[in-house]
């Protein structure tokens, strides 16, 4: 397989051996490329910007900045790239706390490297690799303790916002959207700043829950979505 072909991927942890280890088990596979390694959150979000990966494989606990704040922020750079996480926690809410910042996938950080590479994989072709419980109290949780701005009709929303948001939170990636409509990237992103303007909304994440909220797609949509990368 050529290096156009393989999926692009950065590498982010803190201890250098553990992201050597990392980049040679995906290497193996012949299917994946390292492209750029990272050894905190702040880094991991620069690397990012520049390269613009299919996929970033991150630690959760580092220093400086964590994997949580970092996908956060990575997401709303670079809203079709992929994060899966890497911890040593078995605790339900590490994997709440990186499904509400945008991951799409969360694995064991010792897991066997054909499953690490299974994983890289799904998640770049747009899958969910999380416990389906953990996408569920996501939802629950912001029902019960976060109070978003206060919540505006969605027929305050013009047919196009309604139809972009629509898709956006059914789990289309940007490029999907404006092929379906026949626009740019650019102009279904502004279109998404101008819904989130109108709404009070601060994140992509809490965009995709209003959507919810107000009936635009269902929840069992939004935890079955496949987001093709690109």
């Amino acid at each position: 397989m050529s290096s156009a072909d393989r999926t692009k991927v950065v590498v982010v942890d803190d201890h250098p051996i553990m992201r050597n280890g990392l980049k040679d088990a995906l290497e193996a596979s012949g299917r994946l490329e390292v492209v750029g390694q990272a050894g905190d959150g702040e880094e991991a979000v620069r690397t990012a910007e520049e390269l613009g990966p299919q996929v970033i494989v991150m630690d959760v606990m580092m220093p400086h900045k964590d994997g949580i704040d970092a996908c956060r922020e990575i997401m709303e750079l670079l809203p079709d790239t992929r994060v899966l996480m890497l911890t040593a926690s078995t605790e339900m809410d590490a994997v709440i706390d990186a499904v509400a910042a945008g991951a799409t996938g969360y694995l064991q950080k010792y897991s066997q490297p054909d499953e690490l590479v299974d994983a890289v994989l799904d998640v770049a072709r747009g899958r969910i690799r999380m416990p389906e419980e953990a996408v569920k109290e996501v939802f629950a949780m912001v029902r019960r303790e976060r109070r978003l701005a206060p919540q505006r009709a969605a027929d305050e929303l013009t047919a196009l916002e309604q139809e972009t948001l629509t898709l956006f939170a059914g789990g289309r990636s940007y490029t999907q959207i404006a092929e379906a409509r026949g626009n740019s990237t650019v102009t279904i992103r502004n279109t998404l700043y101008r819904i989130q303007d109108k709404l009070g909304i601060k994140t992509k994440q809490e965009l995709v829950v209003w959507a919810v909220r107000n009936g635009l797609v269902d929840e069992v949509e939004v935890g079955r979505a496949e987001r093709p990368a690109g």
